[in-house]
């Protein structure tokens, strides 16, 4: 007679210890491969190998496959949910993580280069990033809800696995890309294009690019290019580096998945034996894969997730306990789970996100972002081999351990390298391009009146001299103390005033220090002029009114021309303040195009999408009669 399948499997009590021993199998193999305990690696190897080899084996005697696969449902399924409202969160923030890896020195250069395909590329998928962002977030979600509440676990099991296998050889790719390496890339332009003129000139004394043929009106060309490598898979979003200072290591996502991936090979191979929840399992399932949310909640310091993934799961029991024949059933929690999933992507793409883990928060003290970064403490040791044995040590060449070793005197020993240890890694400020920036030549009033600039140009005034060549009958201005008769003989030149102006030096204004010590600063984000909802203008030249009454100052950031800037100035007939940045900081600053912020000595105190920017008397009564 066939044993029957249960959760307890032969012995309930060997066997959770079991799954004790292959989690803690597990969490010494990853230790042993993160940077932090190297030294110590192959002893972690050697025992988290042991005990997994062992606890699996033990498992598959006494019957535990059910028990390991249920506790691999609390965590995937728990995770991917949080995994998925993270991501969801911020869907744009997480399509321009896509986008790095769609371009073609990214993830395309793999394909290139293991199948000799140089024409292959992944940047079609660009337009296509948003959508997929967003659907890769919801089928994170609905898997992890069906995994819990055990619907449709044969087909989550193979959408599960496919899913974990791209994700870890993403960040397989992304821990091991080498930007010293270099691939093959096979590019087609018209033959008028000025790139495909540049390429071809190249090709004449440069061995790594080559024309490869001249088809009727266009040129092929082999070119030697570099990868474009991410260093931040952006698995969990901004989330982790908002919550706890850091992103992951791409190891450390790299191992983040690896984990993920050998708990969905446990559900996986469990599918057979799995069924949908009864009333009980549905309590245990609930409870425990809450608790995993709540835990993973608090680490990311947003307790939405709790919320909604109870919503979630109840919502998928309850549909398919009154949905009928139509609805009542797995498809109906589909539809259910899909459809909050839409309702939040919804609101945070026309609004803003509902946790927002970047450093232009509201909230943030932009002056505190801009120097939180961490000076790193190296230590630089000089490697020697042994010529017998092959063995490497390591010294502190002003140690006197090294004084006294003599090694240098060994001729057994031969010096190998210098390598750089760091005692204290690095750390990039949160903030780094932040940095708003007008040329001079091309200020109109409305930034001259500006009162800080306009302290800037007037501290900047020199006196000239205008003087006259005769031999081109032109005018040009110098500097007192570059003046000198050598120079400019009386027979070639003539002084015909002398001016006061500003500084030929001064080309441009830079106001990041002005808006982080400024009591109070309004300012208008627009990352693309061309592609913004500017529906809401007559409410921005209500705000500048406003603004104008109380002397405080209004302007725009934006990334764009002079000429498109003049030219969205005559259409609009807004006549703020501009300056340029770069659109990456823009991008960052705010989702919306506009978005309007309120600064008061580098502390952003509002920050509005334009859906959401006040009327004046409002934004007037909120944040300038105080």
């Amino acid at each position: 007679m066939k044993e029957p399948i249960s959760f307890q499997g032969r012995s309930m009590v060997f066997n959770a210890l079991l799954v004790v021993l292959n989690l803690t199998g597990l969490t010494f193999m990853v230790l042993g491969g993160h940077d932090n305990f190297v030294e110590q690696s192959t002893m972690f190897n050697f025992i988290g190998l042991i005990l997994m080899i062992a606890s699996i084996g033990g498992l598959i005697i006494l019957k535990g496959r059910m028990m390991m696969s249920s506790v691999s449902r609390v965590l995937v399924g728990g995770l991917f949910i949080v995994s998925g409202l993270v991501k969801a969160n911020d869907p744009v923030g997480f399509s321009y993580k896509l986008e790095e890896y769609f371009e073609d020195g990214a993830l395309a250069f793999r394909i290139k280069e293991w199948f000799g395909a140089p024409s292959f590329s992944m940047e079609f998928l660009m337009d296509w990033a948003l959508a997929l962002s967003i659907i890769i977030c919801i089928v994170e979600i609905v898997l992890g809800v069906l995994t819990l509440i055990g619907g449709k676990i044969k087909l989550v099991s193979y959408l599960m696995l496919l899913m974990m296998l791209f994700f870890t050889f993403l960040t397989w790719h992304t821990a091991n890309c080498d930007s010293d390496v270099k691939f093959l890339d096979r590019d087609t332009y018209e033959i008028t294009d000025p790139i495909a003129v540049m390429k071809m000139e190249q090709a004449k004394t440069n061995p790594e690019i080559t024309v490869v043929s001249k088809p009727k009106g266009y040129v092929v060309v082999d070119e030697m290019k570099q990868p474009q490598c991410v260093d931040d898979c952006g698995c969990f979003g901004d989330a982790l580096k908002g919550s706890v200072g850091r992103s992951l290591t791409p190891n450390e996502s790299l191992w983040k998945d690896i984990i993920l991936l050998y708990l969905v090979i446990w559900i996986f191979v469990a599918q057979w034996i799995i069924q949908p929840n009864n009333k009980k399992q549905n309590l245990v399932y609930t409870v425990a894969g809450m608790a995993v949310i709540t835990f993973f909640s608090w680490v990311f310091g947003w307790y939405f997730p709790i919320l909604f993934g109870l919503l979630a799961i109840l919502g998928a029991l309850w549909i398919k306990r009154v949905g009928g024949k139509i609805l009542g059933n797995f498809y109906g929690s589909i539809l259910m789970v899909t459809l909050l999933c839409i309702l939040m992507v919804t609101y945070v793409m026309m609004y803003t996100p509902l946790k927002d883990y970047r450093p232009y928060a509201v909230g943030s003290d932009l002056n505190e972002k801009m120097n939180d970064g961490i000076e790193g403490v190296y230590q630089n040791l000089l490697v020697y081999k042994n010529k017998k044995t092959g063995e490497e040590k390591e010294y502190d060449g002003s140690s006197d351990e090294y004084v006294s070793s003599k090694i240098w005197e060994d001729k057994d020993w031969e010096y190998l390298d210098m390598m750089q240890k760091a005692i204290v890694p690095s750390k990039n400020p949160s903030i780094m391009d932040f940095n708003p920036v007008i040329g001079v030549s091309e200020m109109i009033d409305a930034e001259k009146n500006l009162p800080f600039v306009k302290a800037k140009l007037d501290s900047s005034q020199v006196q000239l001299l205008k003087i006259l060549s005769l031999e081109y009958d032109s005018e040009m201005l110098v500097p007192f103390e570059e003046y000198d008769e050598v120079g400019f003989p009386a027979e070639e030149y003539t002084i015909l005033d002398t001016v006061t102006d500003i500084s030929p030096e001064l080309t441009d204004i830079e106001i990041k220090n002005d808006l982080l010590t400024e009591e109070k600063v309004v300012v208008v984000i627009s990352r693309k002029l061309g592609e913004g909802n500017w529906s809401v203008v007559n409410r921005l030249k209500e705000i500048q009114k406003a603004c104008a009454e109380q002397n405080i100052p209004m302007l725009m950031i934006c990334n764009a021309t002079r000429g498109e800037i003049n030219e969205f100035r005559k259409e609009h007939a807004l006549d703020l303040p501009v300056f340029a940045m770069d659109e990456i900081e823009l991008k960052i600053i705010s989702r919306s195009n506009p978005a309007v912020l309120v600064l008061e000595k580098g502390v952003i105190k509002a920050k509005y999408a334009y859906r959401t920017i006040p009327t004046g008397e409002s934004f007037s009564n909120k944040h300038l009669n105080q």
